[in-house]
């Protein structure tokens, strides 16, 4: 490991202390209301710490406080999230002024700024017209979106994304994403794939002879 590395890491496992005492005080007003909804307040609070220490503290905290988390990613200024069962992986970077909902995310994919990822599409039920869309209810859904994917600026996410994908700046995603592919628009659809694009530029084995 080299200095730079581990003087990050001795970084790292302060802000983890330094985090400790807030996960503490989550958990205690957990088992006291029996709900997870008090995880999106203490989001709220460290959205608002600028610069690298809100990174670094945001990083420790959604370690302690969000299964399966690694510590090694990057959220930005602003960005909130609001369930608890959410899951980021390694290398992450998202953006600023983010709102992401009950998702799964793989390592080294990089989120953009304004990215709103809901947590499904049918959070809301409105076919009784009798009733008030917000006494409906509905169902939430655990978005995966996969390693090594690019999601531009402005994007709303509603469906999985496979690996390797990218999604347009200002898309509105709403059908699943496949491996590889490029999409765009509202509602976002294909453009082209990375991987067929690869394979078709790739020279055959028999120029290669």
């Amino acid at each position: 490991m080299t200095l730079r590395a581990t003087l990050k890491r001795v970084i790292k496992s302060i802000f983890l202390l330094l985090a400790l005492p807030f996960f503490g005080l989550f958990l205690l007003i957990r088992a006291g209301t029996g709900s997870d909804a008090s995880f999106a307040s203490f989001s709220q609070s460290f959205s608002l710490i600028p610069g690298k220490a809100g990174v670094y503290f945001r990083a420790a905290f959604y370690r302690l406080a969000c299964p399966g988390t690694s510590d090694e990613i990057s959220i930005g200024f602003l960005t909130i999230l609001s369930h608890r069962n959410t899951t980021i992986a390694r290398g992450v970077y998202i953006g600023p002024q983010c709102n992401i909902g009950m998702c799964q995310i793989g390592e080294n994919t990089l989120i953009g700024s304004g990215v709103h990822i809901l947590s499904g599409s049918r959070q809301h039920d409105f076919s009784d017209v009798d009733r008030p869309i917000q006494e409906q209810g509905g169902e939430y859904e655990k978005i995966a979106i996969g390693s090594d994917c690019w999601v531009g600026n402005q994007a709303t996410v509603m469906s999985a994304i496979d690996d390797r994908s990218i999604v347009a700046a200002g898309s509105v995603v709403v059908s699943p994403v496949l491996n590889g592919d490029i999409v765009a628009g509202n509602p976002a659809r294909l453009i082209r794939n990375r991987l067929e694009d690869l394979l078709t530029s790739s020279p055959s084995e028999e120029a290669k002879l």
